[in-house]
């Protein structure tokens, strides 16, 4: 997906959370806004928003010297998920239709996101899930349920921390030992890592992998050689969250995108309104 007008604003925005995030030091953070306004002024809209990220997260890692700058953020979001999910696991086992739930509550687990919003408190994040399982969802996971079952390998490509806790809910609903999980090479936002995927118990369950990048989103351009093989081999591919939906919606693969529409740019490229819960399958 290429950038819009409407993306420069978040840029900026996303830039100086992040920097505030790990220094009071406003000599720092105007040093950071430049360069991400520089950068926006040369960019080519042509691009996807995730390549902006990656530079503006790249000049905050290197001005400030924090590798990491939403570690503590991170950690909080998985504990709070994981304190959520015996109670949303039995709701997925006792609701009419596992797979449903289970996709809906992944869904609603996309709200953490940082990259998009600036703060978030667990209060949002249980009313989200508690309207999941009764909103509107645009799509219908019974495509999924077929893809899933015929497929021989399955890739899912998660999101942030916090979130890759709800979608343990829904990748205990696959066929465990055709599923691989891929998180970031190296920290991106509140992206999960290899770590988060420990924290969230995924590293008991299925294979995981990174993808070598510290991009936000897919872009395959910066992953591993290792991980664009597991990427071109996969039968059936689940994407979640927004970067993913702006770097892999072009790729010609059988993918289902499940996220949750932020922001007006992506409820506008999807057709739907903002607050929507998504699963959109783009066909091979």
């Amino acid at each position: 997906m290429r950038t819009f007008l409407d993306c420069i604003p978040c840029f900026v925005r996303q830039a100086l959370d992040a920097t505030r995030f790990v220094t009071d030091d406003v000599r720092v953070q105007e040093r950071v806004l430049r360069e991400t306004l520089r950068a926006a002024s040369e960019m080519d809209l042509t691009a996807t928003p995730p390549e902006m990220g990656l530079h503006i997260h790249r000049a905050i890692r290197e001005l400030t010297g924090v590798a990491d700058p939403y570690r503590a953020v991170k950690e909080e979001f998985n504990e709070a998920a994981l304190a959520l999910y015996p109670e949303l696991k039995e709701r997925v086992e006792q609701a009419p239709d596992p797979l449903d739930a289970a996709a809906r509550l992944a869904i609603a687990g996309n709200i953490i996101d940082f990259g998009v919003q600036s703060r978030l408190d667990a209060a949002e994040v249980e009313a989200t899930v508690r309207d999941a399982l009764t909103a509107p969802l645009l799509g219908s996971v019974d495509g999924l349920r077929r893809a899933v079952a015929a497929a021989r390998s399955i890739l899912y490509l998660a999101d942030n921390a916090g979130e890759i806790v709800f979608d343990r809910l829904l990748i205990e609903r696959l066929p465990l030992p055709r599923v691989t999980v891929a998180v970031k090479g190296s920290p991106i936002i509140n992206d999960a890592t290899m770590d988060d995927a420990r924290a969230a118990g995924l590293t008991d369950l299925v294979e995981v992998i990174d993808n070598g990048s510290d991009a936000p989103g897919t872009l395959l351009a910066t992953c591993s050689p290792a991980f664009r093989r597991r990427f071109e081999a996969a039968d059936v591919i689940l994407a979640k969250g927004q970067a993913n939906y702006e770097t892999v919606s072009d790729v010609e693969k059988p993918i289902f995108f499940l996220l949750k529409a932020k922001c007006e740019v992506i409820a506008r490229d999807i057709g739907c309104p903002v607050g929507s819960l998504v699963l959109a399958a783009r066909a091979s």
